[in-house]
């Protein structure tokens, strides 16, 4: 009878109680392994890029021309050119120019950017805009790339020299860069002279 009791008044509670339904804490679209770095790999996803571009060019060109000429003539033969008198002439003329140009520019600046799309090959395409305003100065860095999934560091970045199609603009404006402008009269003076 004990037993009955038992039986019965565990039934009865369960059935007060309901179905109980077991949920996980962990959604399974966010879960990874806990052994795992969490790197971009899917849309929506963001990532540091670490911006180390530095390019360096130098063109030189050197001209040496020279040029000699001499003509001269003298009398002919018969009753007409006999009177033309001997005559000579000399020239010359030379010119020697040298030239070169150098322009290096670095950029170095850390940017986080969203995936937006993933090609069929699994690379992943990047965008990101990143705008900073000191006083009037503004700065605007704009970046797109591809990037293998193996580029990315287990701290979730990826170094700018790993980008394919890399595009990189940097544009500056306020009172510091207008002053770096060229004037008016010294525009004059360039078409005038």
């Amino acid at each position: 009878m004990y037993r009955f009791v038992a039986v019965s008044l565990t039934l009865l509670i369960l059935a007060a109680t309901g179905a109980a339904v077991a949920e996980s804490l962990w959604q399974d679209a966010r879960s990874t392994s806990l052994f795992a770095d969490k790197r971009a790999s899917k849309v929506g996803d963001i990532l540091t890029v670490v911006i180390a571009e530095s390019a360096l060019s130098s063109q030189q060109a050197s001209t040496n021309t020279k040029k000699e000429s001499e003509l001269s003539t003298g009398p002919g033969i018969g009753p007409l050119l006999q009177r033309i008198p001997f005559f000579e002439y000399g020239g010359g003329d030379s010119m020697k120019a040298q030239g070169s140009t150098t322009r290096s520019s670095t950029l170095v600046a850390r940017m986080t950017v969203v995936v937006v799309k993933v090609d069929p090959s699994g690379n992943l395409e990047l965008e990101g805009t990143r705008f900073v305003q000191t006083n009037k100065e503004k700065a605007e860095i704009k970046l797109n790339g591809t990037i293998r999934p193996q580029d990315v560091q287990p701290d979730n970045t990826v170094n700018s020299a790993c980008l394919a199609n890399a595009k990189i603009t940097y544009v500056g404006s306020g009172p510091i860069g207008s002053r770096q402008k060229e004037g008016l009269i010294s525009k004059i003076f360039k078409i005038l002279f």
